[in-house]
């Protein structure tokens, strides 16, 4: 299945204002149900991160790590991923990492709601 990416600032607004968010070391998930049988992804990266090169990096990291974990993500979410200013100095394994433990632990406490 293919995913879109949230693109206008206020699809980003939306998710922020209405969405729920998961607080890890590298980076904090926002998740909002829609009203599609898709999953729609954001990734943001402030400049509070580092400079150009380090936030692609840094956003690369995210994306590829996303791809990764997208078929375990149920269909239906908005999803904004926010990375932290530690995640500059963070390598693929451990922002990987993170990812999962915050996307698993939502998941699952979604499943028990």
């Amino acid at each position: 299945m293919k995913t879109e990416s949230l693109k206008k600032h206020y699809e980003f607004k939306r998710v922020y204002k209405k969405g729920h968010s998961v607080v890890g070391r590298y980076l904090v998930i926002y998740f909002l149900r829609n009203k599609t049988a898709q999953n729609h992804y954001g990734v943001t990266v402030s400049k509070k991160v580092g400079k150009s090169v380090i936030r692609s990096r840094v956003r690369r990291l995210i994306k590829e790590n996303l791809r990764k974990f997208e078929e375990q993500i149920p269909p239906g979410y908005d999803i904004v991923i926010v990375a932290r200013v530690a995640a500059a100095k963070a390598d693929y394994h451990k922002i990987g990492r993170n990812m999962e433990e915050l996307l698993k632990g939502y998941l699952k406490k979604q499943v028990k709601s």
